[in-house]
């Protein structure tokens, strides 16, 4: 990848991190719900040391506590996943820090109807999340173990992991607090994680199967970046000249790349892609 690709994806970490940290303040702490995963639970727990702490109503805690809860899975994340998603997961950590304490809490919700403020803080959330996941960064939490989990070949899914976890979270907020805070946070999380879903497509796996007469393709390919390829030779039906064909397993995020080094070598190369299927066998899932 190069320098100005890589600036561009720590560009949209920040972004994506500050808009989730943002509305999370700005459109459901208002009224008086709870998020997902370990940011609900430093939510949970702020509410609970409320009264014990020395700040202003307007000045969310919650950020400093989920710092927190993530010092151990930073150590996860880089003894056990890679580097490049390591410092960008800590920069999103940072950022969602920074930004829920620098800004305050409204003293009045800016929309009084709570249905409207699940609705408008879940898009803006999963925006946001899924935009530091299109960068192959992680906004902490249980995306890290669930990452992991999924990168050692677990028989579990971010989703599903992350599913486990909310119950409890929400099954707390139900007990603490009340039913209906329970449901729309519910409903925030859901809406939260659709439109994550559509942003972000990490663990989306492809096939490229690509026709060229120039060998030096697939060296390219296997140098730039790390993927194995089959090849076989094959000839056109209608011109009956020789072709090479290569296959070769990537996921979503190397799409643009692999073109960029067929075209660079061969303009008329025909490729063909396809998205979506199961792959097992020695195949690395890069985050």
């Amino acid at each position: 990848m190069d320098k100005k690709q890589e600036w561009k994806q720590y560009l949209y970490v920040i972004l994506g991190s500050a808009l989730f940290a943002a509305s999370v303040n700005l459109l459901i702490v208002p009224v008086s719900l709870y998020s997902a995963g370990i940011v609900g639970i430093a939510q949970i727990l702020r509410t609970l040391l409320a009264p014990f702490l020395p700040f202003d109503s307007q000045f969310d805690v919650a950020g400093i506590i989920n710092m927190m809860l993530n010092i151990p899975l930073f150590f996860l994340a880089y003894r056990s996943i890679s580097r490049n998603f390591f410092f960008k997961t800590i920069l999103s950590i940072v950022v969602q820090t920074l930004v829920m304490s620098l800004v305050m809490i409204p003293r009045q919700p800016i929309l009084e109807d709570v249905l409207a403020s699940c609705l408008i803080g879940g898009i803006l959330s999963g925006f946001g999340i899924g935009l530091t996941l299109r960068a192959s960064g992680c906004c902490g939490g249980t995306d890290i173990i669930g990452f992991y989990l999924s990168k050692k070949n677990f028989p579990i899914t971010v989703g599903q992991l992350a599913i486990v976890i909310n119950i409890g979270v929400f099954s707390v907020c139900a007990i603490l607090f009340n039913v209906q805070t329970a449901i729309y946070s519910i409903i925030y999380m859901v809406v939260m994680y659709s439109v994550c879903d559509h942003i972000h497509y990490q663990n989306i796996n492809m096939t490229a199967m690509i026709f060229t007469k120039n060998i030096d393709v697939q060296y390219a390919i296997m140098h730039e970046t790390g993927r194995g390829v089959t090849y076989w030779k094959g000839a056109g039906a209608y011109t009956d000249e020789e072709t090479l064909i290569l296959v070769c397993a990537i996921n979503k995020y190397e799409e643009n790349q692999l073109k960029k080094i067929i075209y660079t070598l061969d303009e008329h190369a025909f490729v063909i892609f396809s998205e979506g299927m199961s792959i097992s066998g020695n195949f690395e899932k890069r985050l």
